[in-house]
């Protein structure tokens, strides 16, 4: 039997043994857990390092130099390969600047039947828009033809679309006949109104060649698509209103465009004598030619039903003027249409006088919505049929045809929707098609202008009426009601400017509105609070994702703007510490306790100032006075290199991450150590 006193010590080095056991199983786990969590703080330090250590971003000179470099140079030559190959240099500078020379070499006669049937579809429309939209800008006829002559060849050369069909457009007409006559009476002084259209083209061209080349076609952006449908659609109204002089042979009316002034010339005209065959004629013609579209509609093969309907309706009603001897019964004619090739217009640009600093604003103003209206026809084209339109080149091509046509007695001439859907309908292959178009229209200035001396002036307002509900997309505004609020109030801002006030008016609210959007979101960005989604590392805004899990001792906050600056710096840092207080609120009695970290997640953000440095520093400070630290997650290369020439880095103490999951995973790191 074994004594108590044996039995004491054996229980005691029982004991002891059990106890040596513990503590080194104690240590075998801590090392475990510190090896497990070593190769993980490795990585996650050579990723700050990547963060920290990234090359110096290229600074604002290089930035204008590359610019620079890339609108001189598109496919990147440089002067090696110009000593080397100066042939294929060459031509590959002029395929950049004539990109018909590209596709040329592979052109078959297959492509040149359907080139040909588009062009000339394509020219039995544009001839009496051509004649009816010169009118509109209150030019005589033939420049209305001259303008559908030049300017598409010049852009067959140069641009990059296959089906945009190039001429006077109705909205570009109207911007011209209610500006310019403000300066110079086209009654008057017909010939110092033309001289001020051909500089007013002159410097539109000049505008739209420089927005290539110093790459800000970003302004032509500023016209949001909200406010371009809302202008459009009040352009077509006043457009219309306008082509009641000639539906009802009105002989004196207002050279203002707002619809009141519109509609009191039209009532005080019912008190002359005015005759009611104008109406007629002109009626039956706009009813057959919106039959046709219709028609044209229905069946797709028919097609070129309503392309070659206005040239018709010219056709018939010239014809039925001159049996019948209607113009001595007070029907109002065209008259006298001047025949010829474009004569020379060099002689009447005027770049001195009083009206100098006008016009360069009329011809800015002309520029961009030629440009807006050009670019979209081409994209929409250029998506059905799947190719890339280029920007920067159509932009150059469209300067430079006008430019052109101001020196060949031409106005502002752009891509018409109404015509490029004809061109395209018609099968067209290429941009011949326009050089077909522009060669027919040649043929007709050249020996047919004799025949439309009898044309009436009601069919030509007829045929600016019928392309009149192409500019009115009422399903595209209802869509921006639904859409954006804000969006459609510049919508119907622009309309009811250009509809009571002037074409100025109008695109000025338009982009005030649109201005106004820009600032609002930029001086009062949103702030959102993020979480991890569920079995994933991404972290997202959870009022958008509620199923997201927020962190415990950790506020992960984002600033929904690219620009950190003096507009919102103070906006910014406001929000984060009403978060934080929020936050420190809500967690006061829960068993999440307080927050030790916030995280900033800067993905969003692309570039900082002193300001927004500033900001970040206050925020800082007030974090540290309440026992709360600050790290930044996932910086772009312009806000990093900034934060570390400002020193913030250090004063946050390097607590800058690659990623939300890797800061939040740092400092769930850190209280496992200090737990351990």
């Amino acid at each position: 039997m074994v004594s108590e006193r044996e039995s004491e010590i054996c229980l005691s080095k029982f004991s002891q043994t059990l106890q040596t056991t513990m503590a080194a199983a104690s240590s075998v786990e801590a090392c475990t857990a510190e090896e497990m969590l070593d190769p993980e703080q490795n990585g996650r330090a050579e990723r700050v390092q990547w963060v920290l250590n990234a090359p110096e971003p290229p600074g604002l000179w290089q930035e204008l130099m590359d610019s620079i470099r890339e609108t001189a140079f598109p496919h990147g030559n440089n002067f090696l390969s110009l000593q080397k190959q100066p042939t294929t240099h060459a031509i590959s500078v002029l395929q950049g600047i004539f990109p018909i020379l590209q596709w040329c070499r592979n052109y078959k006669a297959t492509k040149f039947k359907k080139d040909l049937m588009a062009g000339l579809t394509l020219a039995s429309l544009s001839i009496p828009q051509s004649i009816g939209y010169a009118t509109l800008a209150k030019l005589d006829p033939q420049f209305g033809l001259y303008t559908s002559a030049i300017p598409p060849l010049i852009y067959a050369l140069m641009g990059t679309s296959r089906e945009i069909a190039i001429g006077p457009v109705a909205v570009v007409s109207l911007l011209i006949s209610s500006m310019v006559p403000k300066l110079e009476d086209p009654v008057d002084n017909p010939i110092a109104y033309r001289k001020l259209v051909f500089t007013a083209t002159f410097l539109a061209g000049i505008f739209q060649a420089a927005f290539a080349l110093l790459r800000l076609g970003f302004l032509v952006d500023f016209l949001s698509h909200a406010a371009l449908v809302g202008f459009m659609a009040g352009a077509a109204v006043v457009i219309g209103l306008q082509q009641l002089k000639g539906l009802l042979g009105i002989t004196h009316f207002t050279n203002k465009t707002d619809v009141i002034s519109v509609l009191e010339a039209v009532w005080r005209s019912f008190h002359h004598t005015w005759s009611p065959y104008n109406f007629i004629l002109g009626c039956s013609f706009l009813s057959f030619i919106l039959i046709t579209r219709f028609v044209g509609r229905r069946n797709k093969k028919l097609f070129w039903l309503p392309a070659i309907a206005p040239l018709v309706s010219v056709i018939l009603s010239t014809l039925i003027v001159f049996l019948t001897r209607a113009d001595k019964h007070g029907v109002k004619v065209v008259k006298h249409i001047k025949g010829g090739l474009n004569p020379s217009s060099v002689h009447q640009l005027q770049f001195t006088g009083p009206h100098t600093g006008e016009i360069a604003k009329i011809g800015l103003i002309v520029a961009i919505i030629a440009l807006t209206e050009a670019i979209a026809v081409g994209r929409s084209f250029a998506s059905i049929k799947g190719y890339h339109l280029d920007g920067n080149k159509e932009m150059v091509a469209l300067g430079i045809m006008n430019i052109a046509g101001s020196l060949t007695s031409c106005y502002v001439a752009t891509g018409s929707f109404s015509r490029s859907a004809v061109n395209f309908s018609a099968g067209c292959e290429t941009a011949i098609s326009n050089i077909v178009m522009a060669i027919t229209v040649l043929i007709s200035l050249q020996f047919f202008t004799k025949l439309l001396y009898f044309t009436p002036t009601a069919i030509l307002a007829s045929i600016i009426l019928s392309a009149i509900p192409g500019l009115i997309d009422i399903s595209e505004a209802y869509k921006i009601w639904k859409v954006d609020k804000l969006d459609f109030l510049a919508c119907i801002g622009a309309f009811l400017g250009v509809l009571f006030g002037s074409v100025e008016i109008g695109l000025l609210v338009a982009l005030t509105i649109s201005f106004a959007k820009i600032i609002l979101n930029a001086i009062r960005p949103g702030i959102e609070t993020l979480g991890r989604l569920p079995g994933t590392n991404m972290f997202c805004d959870v009022d958008q994702y509620p199923m997201a899990i927020t962190s415990p001792g950790v506020l992960i906050v984002r600033v929904k703007s690219a620009l950190l600056c003096f507009a919102n710096a103070n906006f910014v840092r406001e929000r984060i510490m009403m978060w934080v207080t929020e936050e420190a609120e809500d967690n006061k009695g829960s068993a999440k306790g307080r927050n030790q970290l916030v995280v900033l997640d800067m993905s969003n953000l692309m570039n900082i100032d002193t300001s927004g440095i500033a900001s970040l520093e206050e925020v800082h400070k007030q974090l540290v006075s309440q026992g709360m630290e600050l790290a930044i997650a996932n910086p772009r290369w312009q806000v990093i290199h900034k934060l570390k020439l400002a020193k913030f880095v250090n004063k946050i103490g390097g607590r800058v991450f690659l990623s939300v999951a890797e800061a939040v995973d740092e400092c769930s790191t850190i209280k496992i150590m200090t737990t351990i």
